[in-house]
């Protein structure tokens, strides 16, 4: 499996070693030893969430507060999205910047954020069938967000506003700036 840092402090890429024959592929989506000797990351993955979702459907920017945050390791089962990881951690050297990352069913990437940053996506194609494993439980009360069209982060989504199908929720997300006021 190929392993490598992003843009953003503590973030990686991971592109599994696919094996195809007649019968279909085989690959191992996660090795934690091969994860920790690659990045220094002690990481226990003790939740596994799925969501399936149509064209547009944007999902974000997510993220768990306090002792309740969250690492995820993110992937496309079907379909393609175009993921986003903002940094939230005010002590970090990249707080406040994003990586944009594109996940398919074809490319097989994955993408890890650990703890401490914002996630999102938005699906691409007809439909996608969308995993990510998490390290903490999820609490209601501690979500935390930021709104997807932030002028500050500028994020290019790859779809037109008027296509773009966000809960109601996701829709009175605060700022970026408004947040970490």
């Amino acid at each position: 499996m190929g392993i490598t840092e992003t843009k953003l402090k503590d973030c990686f890429i991971l592109e599994p070693q696919v094996f195809q024959d007649s019968r279909g592929y085989f690959f191992e989506s996660f090795n934690q030893n091969n994860f920790f000797e690659a990045t220094g990351q002690h990481v226990n993955f003790i939740q596994d969430n799925e969501t399936f979702s149509t064209k547009g459907v944007l999902r974000g920017l997510h993220f768990q507060t306090g002792k309740f945050a969250q690492a995820k390791l993110v992937r496309v089962i079907k379909g393609r999205v175009l993921d986003i990881a903002v940094d939230v951690r005010p002590d970090s050297s990249t707080f406040g910047e994003f990586q944009a990352l594109e996940l398919s069913e074809d490319n097989k990437k994955q993408f890890f954020l650990p703890r401490g940053f914002a996630h999102g996506f938005v699906v691409l194609s007809d439909t996608a069938i969308f995993a990510y494993k998490c390290d903490n439980y999820y609490n209601k009360e501690s979500e935390a967000g930021i709104i997807y069209n932030d002028p500050s982060l500028n994020i290019d989504w790859q779809l037109p506003e008027k296509e773009l199908l966000l809960s109601d929720k996701d829709k009175l997300l605060p700022t970026f700036e408004a947040f970490f006021k």
